[in-house]
């Protein structure tokens, strides 16, 4: 009973859906970072940047409390042979709270809470695509730790990551799915981050450890209603490492990050042949009074390629549709008072279409975050 409202209550939350995403990793976390194309190693974001770089908590001048969501929409159309069909997953709401406290004058620590990933479709009630549904859902805890001086600065973000998986379809012979139910685990990992200031040049790097999910009789039973074998139900968030630099310009600053994302070796995805990501965001903000603008691009080559198996190039687009590569964001910021104020963002994927066999993906997303940002 407490596995399942558990369940129920992330699902409110974490509703099916492909977010914005670099595989299925969001491309930034919080309004900020999301507006300026998800830039976020040498550039403090406050509270948000627990999980982009934790050693750049240290922006916080006393006490910061951001709280708010994303909304989603991607549109995924595709064809196994019987023509595109439109998955209904079009709409989910994911939730970030981060709170960051400058505890002395080199000592920060703060926690929270972040929708981090995810990917589903829903192809129910179409007759074709094999009525396919899949739903994973990531969300993060973490408590960033963070120590500055003398233009330095080091942090780390213990996390606790909770994961959910759900595969349903009909399968090849017209029977149901052999998949059960909904299968979730827990899971210990890190985030660590340097960061360093020189007059107005800010460098950055970070490293975020593998996370190794096990979603029991999900993965390798769907593997093998279609045919495949050799596959297991571990489902890994790849080790990730980045740099990256900003520069301040007066009351303007540009930040370029580069990341590199190991799908190849990860259990799960290196099963389905995906390879690594190179990602690259650039992004610049302008402040000016008790306001701020903010514009950014995205871009990592899809990691989904060409398998010699049939079924492997189907599910990699019919099931797990990780194809966008581009990310084009928008952002600013609104002081209602000094200690108040309202963060907005805006991210357009535009239509990537892929084939991989007989297997045709159509694929673009847009998203909208809002998040109210208190200083006190």
């Amino acid at each position: 009973m407490k596995s399942t409202l558990k369940y129920s209550t992330l699902s409110l939350l974490l509703s099916t859906a492909l977010f914005a995403t670099n595989g299925d990793h969001l491309i930034g976390i919080g309004a900020k970072s999301l507006g300026m194309g998800g830039v976020g190693i040498a550039i403090s974001h406050g509270a948000e940047s627990a999980l982009a770089n934790p050693a750049l908590i240290t922006g916080v001048q006393n006490k910061e409390v951001s709280f708010g969501g994303t909304v989603f929409m991607p549109d995924v159309e595709t064809d196994t042979g019987s023509g595109f069909q439109k998955s209904d997953a079009d709409l989910s709401v994911i939730p970030a709270i981060s709170i960051a406290v400058k505890e002395t004058d080199n000592f920060y620590w703060g926690m929270g809470m972040w929708g981090t990933a995810g990917m589903g479709v829903d192809y129910r009630g179409t007759n074709t695509n094999y009525d396919m549904v899949t739903n994973l859902q990531l969300m993060q805890f973490g408590l960033p730790l963070a120590y500055a001086v003398d233009g330095w600065s080091i942090g780390i973000t213990p996390i606790l990551q909770y994961g959910s998986l759900d595969m349903s379809y009909i399968k090849q012979n017209g029977s149901s799915s052999s998949t059960k139910g909904v299968a979730q685990d827990l899971v210990f990992a890190y985030d660590i981050g340097a960061a360093y200031k020189m007059s107005d040049v800010t460098v950055g790097l970070i490293y975020k450890s593998p996370i190794k999910m096990h979603y029991s009789g999900q993965i390798a039973v769907a593997a093998g209603d279609f045919g495949l074998s050799g596959f297991g139900d571990d489902l890994e968030q790849p080790a990730e490492m980045g740099a990256g630099i900003a520069y301040e310009m007066g009351r303007s600053v540009i930040a370029f990050d580069y990341k590199r994302i190991n799908w190849a070796s990860a259990a799960g995805y290196k099963d389905f042949g995906w390879e690594d990501q190179n990602v690259y965001a650039l992004g610049y903000q302008h402040t000016q009074d008790n306001w701020a603008v903010r514009a950014g691009y995205n871009y990592a080559k899809s990691p989904i390629v060409e398998n010699i198996r049939p079924m492997v190039n189907m599910l990699n687009l019919l099931a797990f549709p990780a194809t966008v590569e581009s990310h084009y964001t928008v952002g600013g910021s609104y002081g209602f008072t000094k200690q108040t104020s309202v963060d907005l963002a805006y991210v357009y994927a535009p239509e990537a279409t892929d084939t991989l066999g007989t297997t045709t993906t159509k694929h673009s997303q847009q998203a909208l975050s809002v998040q109210l940002t208190y200083d006190f």
